[in-house]
């Protein structure tokens, strides 16, 4: 049975708000968990070479541009429109919807600390590494995860 080109978007677009949605809820619950159980600054060893800390970064990954406020939301906004533009036009592109609901679940995930706290709230660190969350998790997968997607070797064919 051959699927019509309404069906495959309508598919495709279905995974990317559950992935997106899945990422949403996780990030929120752990950052509220953490919001709620480690003050500003401290730190708490969770795993060999894993601390639980709570920081606030007010700029994007890496606290780059930080206090950046309306230009972070600026850029972040366009980003999306870009993606969410680009999937509206491929949506037949094989596992597409699945980088996309990535990347838009962690945009919006930190998007709602931006807004909601005025600032994101990180929580997972590494030996040499700045702390991060799920929402940055799924962003730095969802990116690898498009490049292999438009340049691996499926998309060769």
């Amino acid at each position: 049975m051959t699927q019509t080109k309404a069906s495959v978007r309508v598919a495709a677009f279905a995974r990317a708000a559950l992935v997106a949605a899945v990422v949403i809820i996780l990030d929120q619950v752990t950052k509220s968990l953490v919001r709620s159980n480690i003050a500003v600054g401290d730190q708490h060893k969770f795993l060999p070479g894993v601390t639980l800390v709570h920081d606030r970064n007010t700029g994007v990954a890496f606290t780059l541009f930080a206090g950046g406020g309306a230009l972070v939301l600026a850029v972040t906004f366009a980003a999306l429109a870009l993606l969410i533009g680009y999937f509206a036009t491929h949506p037949e592109r094989a596992l597409l919807w699945l980088p996309t609901g990535m990347l838009v679940g962690g945009a919006i995930g930190n998007l709602i600390d931006r807004i909601a706290r005025g600032a994101v709230t990180d929580f997972i660190k590494l030996p040499h590494w700045p702390a991060f969350n799920v929402a940055d998790m799924s962003i730095t997968f969802g990116v690898l995860t498009l490049l292999w997607v438009l340049e691996g070797p499926r998309a060769k064919r």
